[in-house]
């Protein structure tokens, strides 16, 4: 991914989508100036203490926590001690936000300092890899989680939810069960649910606690394991499985169980 650096900063570009860009900063002895961005600005400090000028009051941020700029506020940046700080980001588009808002006003989050905790572990899981490359559907689901998250820490009053498509969304579920190695597109889930891609992507979450995408992660991993447990090795199983690679299937297996597959695999032949 694109790096830029420069005397006592470091900026690392990680893979985006239309309307979002992830990026990963370092800076030591430096600042950024007051500037503005005219989209959502939505990071976690990683190190050190961020701090930062925002609508006439100084900011720390620690890690751990979440700093929420909205656009068009003017701000900078610097480390509140010598060794630096460093943290990632994500930048959203407005008008992405206001399509996963379903036409709602946008909301505004009046302390920019969100605290640990406070933020979706989904959301904390898209900074974690910035490098890889996002899906289709991800895109919509990260954006639903800023616009939820953005609404919770607004006090914004809470709508009524619309009714679940609970049969339409089945079909969504059996198309990716069927075959958790296919990745299926927006286009092919709208098809096949006579939905439109935001409404799967609202919808599948309330009605099976999780995004279409982790679901279909997780059959991937359900092969995957049912494959290794019979003896087939990880490199051939995370093919059938639909994963870019074996590394790629180490990443998600450690994530989803907290084994690399070699230990699962040596625990399972232990046991037995």
């Amino acid at each position: 991914m694109e790096r830029v650096s420069g005397p006592g900063y470091r900026l690392r570009f990680g893979s985006g989508a239309a309307g979002m860009e992830r990026l990963e900063a370092s800076l030591v002895g430096t600042a950024f100036a007051p500037h503005r961005h005219d989209t959502y600005a939505i990071g976690m400090t990683l190190r050190g203490v961020q701090t930062f000028r925002y609508r006439g009051e100084l900011r720390h941020c620690l890690p751990g926590e979440w700093h929420v700029l909205h656009p068009d506020e003017v701000h900078d940046g610097a480390a509140g001690t010598d060794e630096g700080f460093g943290y990632r980001i994500v930048y959203l588009d407005p008008s992405l936000v206001q399509e996963a808002l379903g036409g709602r006003p946008l909301p505004f989050v009046a302390d920019p300092v969100v605290r640990p905790g406070g933020m979706p572990a989904s959301l904390a899981a898209c900074l974690a890899d910035i490098d890889r490359p996002l899906e289709e559907a991800e895109r919509l689901e990260i954006a639903l989680l800023v616009a939820d998250a953005l609404e919770r820490h607004s006090g914004t009053r809470a709508v009524r939810r619309e009714p679940l498509a609970l049969e339409a969304l089945s079909r969504v579920r059996e198309l990716i069960v069927a075959d958790p190695a296919v990745r299926h597109s927006l286009a092919e889930f709208e098809a096949v649910s006579g939905l439109d891609r935001w409404t799967i992507a609202r919808q599948f979450r309330a009605a099976y606690g999780t995004s279409p995408t982790r679901f279909r992660t997780m059959r991937q991993l359900d092969r995957a394991r049912l494959l290794m447990a019979g003896g087939t090795p990880p490199g051939a199983a995370a093919q059938a499985a639909g994963f870019a690679d074996q590394s790629h299937l180490t990443r998600m297996f450690k994530r989803a169980y907290g084994l690399t597959p070699a230990r699962w695999t040596t625990a399972l032949t232990a046991r037995r």
